[in-house]
């Protein structure tokens, strides 16, 4: 209770009109901000309502802005001091109490605040004629110190003070708006971005473990998405100038992704799609980390930190290609593409002979010769031209020889899982050097999945694959690509239970996944308070939202209801019973371990562990459980499991 009461700052408030009992001294500087605006004219002013209002000691008088939003009133101190309390009052007005709620006290040591960081954020309404005082716990000293207003308020402050000492101060201890990461992008002149082409040069600052470690480092910073940009929480892109590595990540980049969140009020869809991704085995899963974000001094909730997914030690695990690779092994790879439904808005793309729209993501845009994007387009149209064949199934000439079933299962058990929408809308794939197999990953893009979207709701009671339904989507004919091998293929149906079988061994549940649920809910929880203080959605639809719960708690329920029935719908959709022992019966037609003529037997790790041709004898197999795959003499395959006592 005390960690949330310290969050919250609702025993660090003070109402009084009185000095803050045991506060340093009461600060004083050159008033400096945002233009003012007169009310009566609506025009700026240098007048009216300025800057020095907030500091003249008077309740009624205040200081507002020409401009809505992004603007503050605050002190040049001359000097560095370590600031230990702030305190503020609302404008007397109907909209007064209000408009100081979610405000921001910062820091900074350039006069254009640059390098700012957090010193408290107002979590509740003010008191018209009334101060109300925090304590502020950062050791750094500061020079420039401001109150920036909530979003769309004209910033409207009555009154601003900051309490301190002289002094350097130092980093051992800076302010984290919640317990998780608070991830701040501070832009020359204060510029919001605005579309995903143009990069804003910014300096970037992530707080992280109870406000002892930072970085901080120059860089740029964009939108980023499709649709999830068009949301009121927009979503970013950040770019360091020199390679980073954040907080736990593996990989050390300049690009990282932060997600917005918007429509998904759990604000972990990603995270559980991601940990699906995990627990399937997929070979590289995107890091993903749930963070507070602050834009040039307005806080904008609870997102998520990402890799971008390109090629790199740590992310998509192909060589990095060079302008020089055009002929010979070095043109083979390594590539990343994107089956992609928005291609044709992208510079480096192609539609493949049947009609799927593809980006190519790697090589870069201005780095990709012509030789490699003919080689990619060509291997694309020999891949999907080879499972529409009629002699898609045979194993030395068919299209396995150039997918990696495995990836491709992996992605469809995630895609399943959580009734994604949008799997074959964006799917990526790669290739490495010198191998002649697609790998289909990493998973990316949730935010509808999880019981999400009222075109699809309610998944679990459908009986066909959630890729199947009508209103599910789909880049051009990538959905009759997935049908030729998910059900054309005779051999996929015994692939997809051995995978499933395994995978549940090895623990993936209803219940394993919500105690995930329940594990980030509680860890995110201060965050989440805030987000929907920020965004106040939980009564409404935004989005493709098939209901509004109005609690973050029924959010995250209706999630968990999903899940627990979701894997139960796989289970019986796939064919797997957890309890059964022998023959688990995929095919139509029951086959004895007899009648098979070749077995290959895999322990519930994957691992091949024992083949034989003709009758599977099970005594050099120690005690437990075993998938085993077999080719009748008609060519029929099956797969069993089977228990060793």
């Amino acid at each position: 209770m005390k960690n949330r009461i310290r969050l919250f700052g609702l025993a660090a408030i003070i109402l009084s009109l009185s000095m803050p009992m045991e506060a340093a001294d009461k600060l004083s500087g050159k008033p400096i901000g945002s233009t003012s605006v007169d009310y009566s004219t609506g025009e700026e002013s240098t007048t009216v309502n300025t800057v020095a209002n907030a500091f003249d000691g008077k309740l009624d008088t205040y200081f507002a802005s020409y401009v809505r939003s992004y603007t503050w009133v605050g002190l040049d101190l001359g000097e560095k001091h370590v600031i230990t309390r702030v305190g503020w009052s609302p404008r007397d007005d109907w909209q007064g109490e209000g408009r100081v709620k979610l405000a921001m006290f910062e820091g900074a040591n350039s006069p254009d605040f640059i390098d700012a960081v957090p010193l408290y954020l107002t979590t509740e309404k003010g008191k018209i004629g009334q101060m109300s005082y925090a304590d502020v716990d950062c050791s750094r000293g500061f020079r420039y110190v401001r109150y920036v207003g909530p979003n769309d308020a004209r910033c409207n402050v009555a009154e601003v003070e900051f309490y301190g000492e002289k002094g350097e101060g130092d980093d051992s201890k800076l302010h984290q708006i919640t317990n998780l990461p608070t991830v701040i992008i501070n832009t020359v002149n204060a510029e919001e971005p605005y579309d995903k082409e143009h990069d804003i040069v910014s300096n970037i600052i992530i707080i992280s473990e109870n406000g002892t470690n930072v970085l901080e480092a120059p860089g740029e910073s964009r939108l980023r998405g499709n649709n999830s940009m068009t949301h009121p929480k927009k979503p970013y892109r950040i770019k360091f100038d020199k390679k980073q590595q954040p907080l736990d990540a593996p990989a050390k980049a300049k690009k990282w992704t932060l997600i917005n969140n918007y429509g998904d009020k759990t604000l972990m869809r990603n995270m559980i799609a991601f940990e699906v991704a995990r627990q399937v085995g997929m070979e590289y899963v995107s890091y993903i980390r749930p963070v507070d974000v602050i834009l040039n001094g307005e806080y904008k909730g609870c997102y998520q930190l990402c890799d971008q997914i390109e090629v790199g030690d740590g992310r998509v695990p192909v060589t990095e290609m060079e302008e020089t690779d055009i002929s010979g092994d070095e043109l083979t790879g390594g590539y990343l593409i994107e089956v992609d439904a928005y291609a044709s808005g992208e510079i480096s793309w192609f539609q493949s002979s049947r009609g799927i729209p593809v980006t190519i993501k790697s090589p870069d845009d201005d780095k990709i010769t012509a030789e490699q994007k003919s080689y990619i387009k060509s291997y694309f149209n020999k891949l999907e031209n080879a499972a529409y064949s009629v002699k898609y199934d045979s194993p030395t000439t068919g299209y396995r020889t150039m997918l990696d079933i495995t990836s491709f299962l992996q992605h469809f058990i995630v895609g399943e899982v959580s009734g994604n929408t949008d799997t074959y809308w964006s799917t990526y794939m790669y290739k490495k050097r010198n191998d002649p197999k697609f790998y289909v990953g990493p998973v990316w893009d949730f935010d509808l999945a999880f019981e999400n979207d009222n075109r699809t709701y309610p998944i679990n009671n459908k009986t066909c694959y959630i890729y199947q339904w009508v209103n599910s989507s789909s880049a051009g004919t990538m959905d009759v690509l997935v049908e030729r091998i998910v059900v054309n293929d005779t051999r996929t149906a015994g692939d997809l239970l051995e995978m499933w079988s395994t995978t549940r061994s090895n623990g993936l549940s209803g219940e394993s996944l919500c105690d995930f649920v329940d594990k980030w809910a509680a860890e995110m929880d201060a965050s989440q308070r805030l987000n929907f203080m920020r965004w106040d959605i939980l009564n409404t639809k935004v989005h493709e939202n098939p209901q509004a719960s109005g609690s973050y708690e029924g959010e995250v329920a209706w999630v968990k209801n999903y899940l627990r029935e979701r894997i139960a719908w796989m289970d019986n959709k796939i064919g797997y019973d957890p309890s059964s022992v022998g023959n688990i019966g995929i095919e139509t037609e029951e086959l004895s371990l007899s009648e098979v003529a070749e077995w290959r037997v895999y322990n519930v790790g994957g691992q091949e562990v024992y083949s034989v041709d003709g009758e599977l004898s099970t005594t050099s197999l120690l005690p437990g459980i075993y998938i085993v795959k077999g080719v009748a003499a008609d060519n029929r395959s099956v797969t069993t499991k089977i228990v060793v006592k």
